[in-house]
């Protein structure tokens, strides 16, 4: 055998390794389309199911947002009522207030009076008298009033 004939040879042997080592990567990547294949036949199916599911919820999404739709007209006249009753409120509390300060005002002015005078213990005993009447005055028409209805 000659040089070439021998040179023929190796390459004859190198083909027939690369060939093999072709032929095992073939078969691997046949699996693998293989598997392909079958997740992409199952596909369909596993839409059509995941489909079926986003319809249910968003089904019962809607039933949840109409219903919660329909408290919230529920309660809107009571939102309106607490926000009228709120500003009512506000209203009579601050006209107490300015009452209060009236009467602080006019009461620091008698203070003074009376400490001029040196009269505090006449005065507190009339005001004393003067709150109970009063007092007593209010829980007759109190009761008064109770016994009507």
């Amino acid at each position: 055998m000659d040089l070439v004939g021998i040179s023929v040879l190796i390459i004859a042997i190198a083909f027939v390794v690369l060939v093999i080592f072709l032929i095992r990567a073939l078969n691997n990547l046949s699996n693998v389309l293989n598997g392909v294949n079958e997740t992409v036949e199952k596909l369909p199916d596993q839409l059509d199911e995941v489909m079926k599911e986003t319809g249910t919820v968003i089904h019962n999404s809607n039933d949840t947002l109409a219903d919660v739709n329909e408290k919230l007209r529920a309660l809107n006249p009571l939102f309106y009522i607490l926000g009228d009753a709120g500003e009512a409120s506000r209203k009579l509390s601050s006209s107490l207030v300015d009452v209060t300060k009236s009467m602080k005002q006019n009461t620091e002015e008698g203070k003074e009076k009376v400490d001029k005078r040196d009269l505090g213990g006449i005065y507190g005993v009339a005001s004393l008298a003067y709150f109970l009447f009063q007092k007593r005055k209010a829980l007759k028409e109190l009761k008064q009033g109770n016994d009507s209805v």
